[in-house]
């Protein structure tokens, strides 16, 4: 398998025309690429990939076509979550015997993506993963792909436009739920909490902190959500919003944020500061490489997230499938991703029809050591 990288530090409309023009070579500053062990006989020797004899090999990917080119284009190729999922798609396409081109910008804007959707259409691609930045201004784009027959597959952040699946990390629920009743094991379902969040327009955070509100006003009548303060997935934001909300409200007992950004800034004040950290309780979602040191100090007992490389593992498979014709965007079909077994395609929620990877884990002192995302 290939692996390539491309990435810019702005796109646009003027962008996407040259691209077109010019092909997928010159929209990026930077290429990488490696290649997968092939046998004596030429037959790669991943599981489910066809051999010489042009029957599928053995593995479980039966039907799934050989040499594949998916496009992932992540929000920005410098997000370390982003990086960490799009990994997990080329260890699925390695498995698969495809080819990877991981290709966006430097910003999280749509302009930034815009040109590497056109970019897969010229490299005549069988399929897009992609994290929108926009949910409407990518489906123009999205549509041309789709008319040139390119699988579109949405992950981690989906989009409004047609025919496409999209892969959801977790269910929606799921995830506010638990964070509100994990914070309550931590609280004696007792006390003022508040909320650290990214930018206070993230769809998928608004609607995980409307399941936490209706979670604390069925199960926990003793906690009382005081606050929501807002960090823009800035670190020195994030700071400032942080200490802005232990100043307004001294009696805090408790603060969830749902943010990677967000609650690796909060450990990192709490740790430095101990006085704080005994009466305000912290947890929310974030990545175990970034959280252990809390962890380990005793800061943070615990917090949850979802396998990113696992999402773009699933992500991967998905788009394959598609591709290769073995499933289709029909409510109730299946397809079998590789480690990660068989997923069965659910009528649509939003835009799109899904599948859900699974429920986010718990990283605690119990598992923290076993996981290095």
């Amino acid at each position: 398998m290939t692996i390539t990288h491309h990435s810019r530090r702005r796109g646009g409309a003027a962008l996407a025309s040259i691209c077109l023009a010019i092909g997928v070579t010159a929209c990026g500053s930077s290429t990488k690429s490696s290649s997968s062990a092939t046998t004596a006989a030429g037959a790669t020797t991943a599981a489910g990939v066809t051999n010489a004899a042009g029957t599928p090999a053995a593995g479980g990917a039966t039907g799934i076509k050989s040499g594949l080119t998916v496009y992932y284009i992540p929000k920005d190729t410098q997000n370390p979550y982003e990086v960490l999922a799009d990994k997990g798609g080329e260890a699925a396409l390695t498995e698969l015997g495809g080819k990877v081109v991981v290709s966006s910008g430097t910003e999280d804007t749509a302009a930034a993506q815009i040109p590497s959707i056109q970019a897969a259409i010229a490299a005549k691609a069988n399929a897009i993963v992609i994290a929108a930045n926009d949910p409407d201004a990518l489906c123009p784009s999205i549509a041309q792909a789709v008319a040139a027959g390119i699988k579109v597959v949405a992950f981690d952040s989906d989009n409004n436009c047609p025919n496409h699946l999209f892969i959801n990390q977790a269910d929606t629920a799921t995830i506010g739920t638990a964070e509100v009743d994990y914070m309550a094991t931590l609280v004696n379902s007792t006390g003022e909490i508040a909320i650290l969040s990214a930018a206070a327009t993230a769809t998928n955070q608004n609607a995980w902190i409307g399941f936490m509100k209706q979670q604390l006003a069925a199960k926990y009548p003793n906690m009382k959500l005081v606050d929501v303060v807002y960090g823009d997935d800035d670190p020195a934001k994030s700071l400032t919003a942080l200490t802005g909300l232990l100043s307004a409200h001294p009696n805090l007992v408790g603060i969830i944020s749902p943010t990677t950004v967000g609650i690796s800034t909060a450990a990192q004040y709490l740790s430095t500061h101990k006085d704080i950290a005994a009466k305000v309780k912290l947890t929310g979602l974030g990545l175990p490489s970034q959280m252990k040191p809390y962890i380990k100090d005793g800061t943070v007992k615990g917090f949850m997230l979802w396998n990113p490389s696992d999402l773009g593992y699933l992500a991967g498979y998905a788009a394959a499938n598609l591709a290769s014709g073995t499933t289709n965007l029909k409510d109730g079909s299946k397809f079998t991703a590789g480690k990660l077994k068989e997923y069965t395609i659910a009528a649509p929620a939003g835009a799109a029809p899904s599948v859900i990877l699974g429920p986010p884990t718990v990283f605690d002192a119990s598992n923290i050591d076993q996981f290095n995302f």
